[in-house]
């Protein structure tokens, strides 16, 4: 059968997500979940939407949302765009900023959705390739990025856990284009970000932060994000957002999640310690690994061997993620290693016990 999908959905790769192991048994940490549960008062907010009116639509808006989210970033309520997820702000910048064949930029290796989402949109994709200690020159940068409609910049960076200035930043911003500056991991930072690159002046005001309540609130179930602009671009934004993208349920645990700061600061808190834990727990096992500022580790070991530990730690239903990214090597080769997401003690506790395992029996 001919099916006539468009000439660049048939050429582009989807996007592949981490494993969702069904049945218990698992250590899972593989995907960047927080380990922990959400707030008592999440979970008493989505019990009160379930009763309430789920036969009418609901706020479109988010308004009790915007406001809370506003506040806590310093900002009036009209710079706060709600979404489905932090991907949903992504896509509707895409769509928002890009025609086709226009250009985006990101750091490489980095979150590979963003070329999947350009692709989608018909347009095309510059890496701005790290280096070794996955930094970039300021020359670089600048050729890459500066021509770019769009240049996307997760902070701190996954899956390397490193974290970029405010200055560095400023070297990424486009000529005519807009920053993106996505914060998933934003919250488990040495010193979280609240609304300052927004009013950074150097930045003339072509800067989006995208956040989500996936990581350090807890709802990677409930899937809702929100970004943060300058109200011109969010009320552009506005336009090309789905109606009611934001269900009641979802709204009113978000909303409840950014009310309740003291319980995602406690888990946040418990997350950094078990992370120093491993970073100092793992060289010895023969790993490097990048000082990371999110709540996941990455490790390259020394054999290089990283799908055989992968597949070894698996066969003892410890999932961790096998990352693979070509052409991001020095002299173009290709790039492995294993991100670890930080989990409970106990859990970190069976992971590194196998490691030890694996390490002695594979290398």
């Amino acid at each position: 059968m001919n099916i006539p999908f468009r000439k660049s959905i048939k050429l582009m790769d989807g996007y592949v997500s981490g494993e969702q192991p069904q049945g218990d048994g698992w250590v899972k940490l593989n995907t960047n979940e927080n380990p922990y549960p959400p707030s008592p008062k999440v979970v008493a907010a989505i019990k009160n939407a379930a009763n309430g009116r789920l036969n009418v639509y609901p706020d479109a808006s988010a308004t009790q949302f915007r406001n809370v989210a506003g506040e806590l970033f310093g900002v009036s309520p009209d710079w706060i765009l709600p979404a489905n997820g932090s991907d949903e702000n992504l896509t509707i910048i895409i769509r928002s900023f890009c025609n086709p064949h226009d250009t985006i930029a990101y750091p490489y290796p980095s979150y590979v959705l963003y070329e999947s989402l350009a692709r989608i949109q018909n347009c095309q994709v510059q890496r701005l390739r790290l280096n070794k200690s996955y930094q970039w020159d300021a020359e670089g940068a600048g050729n890459v990025c500066r021509p770019a409609r769009i240049v996307f910049a997760p902070n701190p960076n996954s899956p390397t856990g490193n974290r970029w200035t405010a200055a560095q930043l400023h070297q990424l911003l486009p000529n005519n284009g807009m920053l993106v500056v996505d914060e998933a991991y934003g919250d488990f930072a040495a010193e979280p970000h609240r609304g300052e690159l927004l009013k950074d002046k150097r930045f003339d005001r072509r800067i989006i932060v995208t956040r989500t309540l996936s990581k350090s609130y807890s709802l990677a179930g409930i899937r809702f994000g929100f970004s943060i602009a300058d109200p011109e671009i969010t009320s552009g934004m506005q336009k090309v957002r789905d109606s009611y993208n934001c269900d009641t349920i979802a709204t009113a645990a978000a909303t409840a999640a950014l009310q309740d700061q003291d319980w995602m600061l406690r888990n946040r808190e418990q997350i950094i310690c078990t992370r120093n834990r491993m970073l100092t727990e793992l060289p010895p096992l023969g790993f490097s690994v990048c000082p990371s500022q999110a709540n996941f580790v990455w490790a390259i070991h020394e054999t290089g061997r990283h799908q055989q530990i992968f597949e070894l730690l698996k066969r003892r239903r410890i999932l961790v993620r096998f990352m693979q990214f070509p052409n991001a090597g020095v002299n173009n080769e290709t790039l492995d290693g294993l991100r670890i997401t930080v989990g409970t003690d106990d859990e970190v506790e069976k992971l590194l016990n196998a490691m030890r395992q694996v390490v002695a029996a594979e290398c």
